[in-house]
């Protein structure tokens, strides 16, 4: 029986991610059919695109009344997105070259959105003001982002000189490359297609996310542990896996900002929007599990990513012991050592 909820995780875990694409891929098109400016489609839709497999599931582990679920989904996708999108792809790559706009602009924003996060989650819940709190953080993130990116010329290819005075090449990343293609595709009319696919995203959005949670507690109760420790692990590491696979394809082909551009964006998105609005649902539970060996490494995790970044190049070695940082993390989580 535990052989067939396992299957139904990973199953659930598939359908999640396929629903948010056709979910994205379908309000694109309707949003530019619609005379949507190409530049908030891609700060909008396209930005936040892989974070609604984390959203869908929270949102669904709240109504079931598994509020740990929520905190707990959240810190292990961010901690995931970190250390194994880009210690792997640093590892791919042998070195990713990082964009000074991300480190000068993103990274402040994203150690604001941590310690907000911190200090909100310190005393064991999140309730429902500290929710309104968390959603005009992330509001104000995006205003910024808005008006700081509309300004910005996107091309096919940026070149920066590193303090060495070594020149190199940067692509785009996959938002802003994404949001190139569909400024420069002719608006059609919304196809029954478009609105077919639309649904379906929707309905593997529903779908996926509750038999998702429904699974969790299945295994978690077999093995007798707790469902925020799967969903730190498993559920963190499902719905970050295909992206995971898309960064390290991009740094193998020398794409740095490819393989590093949602990451500052989705975790920004996972700490504010995902956490306030579930609290404004119903108020979290965070299991002391998540303060006291999730958060640390956390906060850890981000002060060492923005650390790597400030010298623009992020080396091999860095990518081995993010990479170790990780296996650290896990073997913290089951109380190795």
């Amino acid at each position: 029986m535990i052989g067939f909820w396992i299957l139904i995780f990973i199953l659930s875990l598939i359908l999640l991610v396929k629903g948010a694409d056709w979910f994205v891929e379908s309000s694109e098109k309707i949003a530019l059919a619609l005379k949507i400016s190409p530049f908030i489609v891609g700060v909008t839709i396209v930005a936040v695109g892989t974070s609604f497999p984390e959203l869908a599931s929270s949102i669904a582990a709240v109504l079931k009344g598994e509020t740990e679920v929520v905190v707990a989904t959240v810190v292990g996708s961010n901690i995931a997105n970190i250390l194994l999108i880009v210690g792997l792809s640093a590892i791919a790559a042998r070195v990713l070259v990082v964009r000074r706009s991300l480190i000068d602009l993103d990274a402040p924003l994203l150690v604001s959105s941590v310690v907000l996060f911190s200090f909100i989650i310190w005393d064991g819940a999140v309730v429902f003001w500290e929710g309104i709190l968390l959603s005009l953080g992330f509001l104000t993130f995006f205003l910024y982002t808005l008006f700081q990116r509309r300004e910005e010329i996107i091309t096919p290819e940026l070149v920066e000189i590193l303090p060495e005075g070594i020149t190199i090449k940067i692509l785009p990343s996959r938002v802003e490359r994404r949001r190139e293609k569909i400024k420069n595709e002719r608006t059609e009319r919304i196809k029954t297609e478009t609105i077919f696919f639309l649904l379906l995203g929707i309905l593997g959005l529903i779908v996926g996310s509750n038999y998702a949670i429904e699974s969790m507690n299945k295994i978690g109760n077999f093995f007798k542990i707790p469902s925020s420790l799967i969903a730190a692990l498993a559920l963190a590491i499902g719905t970050s896996l295909p992206e995971t696979l898309v960064s390290v394809r991009a740094a193998l082909k020398k794409k740095y900002e490819m393989a590093l551009g949602n990451i500052f964006g989705s975790n920004v998105f996972n700490l504010l929007l995902i956490t306030g609005v579930c609290a404004l649902i119903h108020p979290l539970i965070v299991d002391s599990l998540i303060l006291s060996v999730c958060l640390p490494f956390l906060l850890l995790t981000t002060f060492i990513f923005v650390i790597s970044g400030i010298s623009r190049r992020i080396y091999i070695w860095e990518g081995m012991m993010y990479c170790l940082i990780y296996l650290l993390f896990v073997l913290k989580l089951f109380k190795v050592v």
